[in-house]
């Protein structure tokens, strides 16, 4: 296995500049400002805060005004804060506590649980390896493991410390679970759907895949170069996202990069690729980014409610295409959703760095106009 440098080593070997690789490109570094600054600002356009104590009311009425709201904003911006949203904030808090004294431990011990992605071996303690030409690479280290179905795990990968690691990550994935079903089939009612359909399409209670990624964002010396996750969207049904309070999620709406405020006991839901593609389009995959700082470790716990990778062929549902709205996304399984846009990234990358290439034979070219002009004027 290939030795990793661990981008919390970097951090704290008292470098006051980062490596070229941790560098953005130039027409991103234009949008890259203090987050802190960023969380602050009250003016233009915020995340929406969805109360979900009503989604299951007796009450139609209020029941179907909780199931507008989340439909609104699902539509709309494709990420929310949800509240009251029925998971225990002593739960969270033990969730939230147990992975940061596992990223608490020694680099070494953490290497025990050591991925190989060359090997196929994605799950476990890892960081981002430079998998395209320029060598970008990411600041932030991570750990990742499938914590349901129960059966489908293997407990052999997870941390053995911090001792209530296993027992509070399995009780709040399934809480999740619970949740997912829950808003599953709010957004299916949103479409004018039977209430179950949505999760039969992604798997159900048997198939539906849940991965946590537990992303460990040190402090950088240089945050105003540097990304701890580059803009994506997620290829999730949903993905469900706790943090430690310190702001960085941003979303790219309206045209510009939106901060998103820290809002207590609150989870993150994005509508993820998958959702969007069954809608067709109606439900907003949102990209996003994470951005970091010099003052605060930030760490978040993203869960991704994944389809099963072969099994399901993906498409836009009949009943959400006709004449007016044509079918937006291809027939594709997960498995072949996940190549697509690894390979449409490649090659955006390529004619990204062949305008890089062509933008610098232009520069070279007219400096060594500048050059001649200088000396035909010397010997003028």
């Amino acid at each position: 296995m290939v030795a990793v440098e661990r981008v919390e080593s970097l951090a704290n070997s008292g470098i006051i500049s980062i490596p070229k690789e941790y560098i953005r490109p130039k027409e991103e570094l234009e949008s890259i400002n203090d987050v802190f600054l960023e969380e602050k600002k009250e003016d233009g356009p915020q995340v929406p805060t969805i109360d979900l104590q009503d989604i299951e009311s007796e009450d139609q009425i209020i029941r179907e005004k909780c199931i507008e709201e989340l439909k609104k904003a699902a539509l709309d911006w494709g990420v929310m804060h949800l509240i009251n949203h029925g998971i225990p904030v002593e739960l969270m808090e033990r969730v939230k506590k147990t992975g940061e004294e596992f990223f608490g431990l020694d680099v070494e011990e953490k290497e025990k649980y050591a991925n190989d992605q060359a090997t196929g071996k994605i799950q476990g303690y890892g960081s981002k390896l430079a998998n395209n030409a320029s060598g970008q690479l990411e600041w932030e280290d991570y750990f990742f493991h499938l914590v349901y179905p129960e059966d489908k795990r293997d407990l052999s990968l997870w941390p053995k410390t911090p001792t209530d690691y296993i027992e509070a990550t399995s009780e709040y994935a399934k809480c999740l679970r619970l949740l997912a079903t829950k808003v599953f089939k709010a957004l299916s009612i949103g479409l004018g759907l039977e209430p179950d359909r949505l999760e039969k399409e992604v798997g159900g209670l048997e198939e539906l895949l849940l991965q946590m990624k537990i992303n460990y964002y040190p402090k950088c010396p240089q945050p105003e170069l540097a990304l701890g996750v580059e803009a994506h969207t997620d290829v999730s049904a949903l993905t469900f996202i706790l943090h430690n309070m310190v702001p960085g999620l941003q979303l790219f709406y309206g045209g510009k990069w939106i901060t998103a405020k820290c809002v207590p006991d609150s989870i993150v839901m994005h509508i993820g690729d998958t959702l969007e593609i069954l809608s067709n389009g109606k439900y907003k995959s949102i990209l996003h980014r994470g951005l970091v700082n010099k003052e605060k470790v930030r760490i978040s716990w993203a869960v991704f409610c994944e389809p099963p990778k072969e099994k399901i062929v993906l498409k836009p549902l009949p009943e959400m295409v006709s004449v007016e709205s044509p079918a937006k996304f291809p027939p594709r399984t997960f498995a072949q959703h996940l190549a697509h846009k690894l390979f449409r990234k490649e090659q955006e990358e390529l004619v990204s760095e062949k305008k890089e290439q062509e933008e610098l034979v232009t520069e070279k070219k007219e400096q060594e106009v500048l050059v001649t002009e200088k000396k035909d004027q010397v010997c003028v």
